[in-house]
């Protein structure tokens, strides 16, 4: 079983257009990019794909246990690049794909034009004077909480990661899709995603990037957006008026439109 199977890489547009990436975040799918994607499909070849255990995917091929850290996923992202002979790639991630994303790009710069970084953390633990927004035991009880109940987290911890509290519709849309996530895949990318440090890598990225960041974002704060876009030499901010983690649900025409006018620049 070959990557683009693997992980349920779907593909539209124009095959000889430039290539656009979305990448999906923690216990979603590429199905969360559904209002964002369609609107370059046709003048980019859009290409998405799901994560081991996360909507359409096989098992991994090459077992579960290589995925404890974010260069697994990495990996993953770039096997379908290679395996599709993507060059001059927009990327565009969410969350935790926005390191995964950095990752990559650092492996191989030459084949990203842009990336765009919606709501991005390097760190999620608080080590002053960065905020990352948790303690150390708050990780902790995080991941024991997923580990020990995964539906009774998914239950509690969606509507706070949506946010957008009146519009409950779309809190009960993102724990759904946890719940279908399998929970051992589940568990190692929560520990991969919450016990990372990329901070020191943002140097190093070299691909022009766009931060996305929302206002009263309970998983990754506005400061540590404007940490990332500071960090990283070729780097523009924009803040969305937008709350939550998630925009390209809640607001997705202002995304679309804010990477638009990224990508068009």
């Amino acid at each position: 079983m070959g990557v683009l199977e693997q992980l349920n890489v779907t593909i539209a547009g124009p095959e000889e257009a430039q290539p656009m990436m979305f990448a999906h975040g923690f216990g979603c799918d590429q199905n969360m990019w559904r209002y964002v994607s369609p609107v370059f499909e046709e003048e980019f070849r859009v290409v998405l794909f799901d994560y081991p255990g996360h909507g359409g995917t096989r098992p991994p091929v090459s077992g579960a246990d290589r995925y404890t850290t974010l260069s697994a996923y990495a990996q993953d992202l770039l096997a379908v690049c290679r395996e599709l002979e993507l060059a001059d790639v927009i990327f565009v991630g969410h969350s935790v794909s926005d390191m995964i994303g950095v990752l990559a790009e650092i492996e191989e710069p030459e084949r990203f034009a842009k990336l765009v970084l919606v709501g991005p953390s390097p760190c999620y633990t608080n080590d002053p004077p960065y905020a990352g927004g948790f303690s150390e035991s708050d990780i902790e009880e995080l991941l024991e909480s997923l580990e020990s109940n995964y539906l009774g987290w998914s239950s509690a911890m969606a509507p706070v990661i949506m946010g957008n509290n009146d519009r409950p519709e779309l809190g009960a849309e993102l724990e759904a899709s946890f719940c279908r996530t399998d929970p051992e895949m589940a568990h190692r990318f929560a520990r991969a995603t919450l016990l990372s440090d990329n901070r020191g890598d943002l140097r190093r990225v070299t691909t022009p990037s766009l931060v996305l960041q929302c206002t009263n974002d309970a998983i990754a704060p506005v400061g540590v957006g404007e940490f990332v876009c500071d960090a990283i030499p070729d780097c523009s901010l924009v803040l969305l008026d937008a709350t939550g983690h998630c925009p390209h649900l809640s607001k997705p025409d202002a995304t679309a439109a804010a990477i638009a006018d990224f990508v068009g620049g």
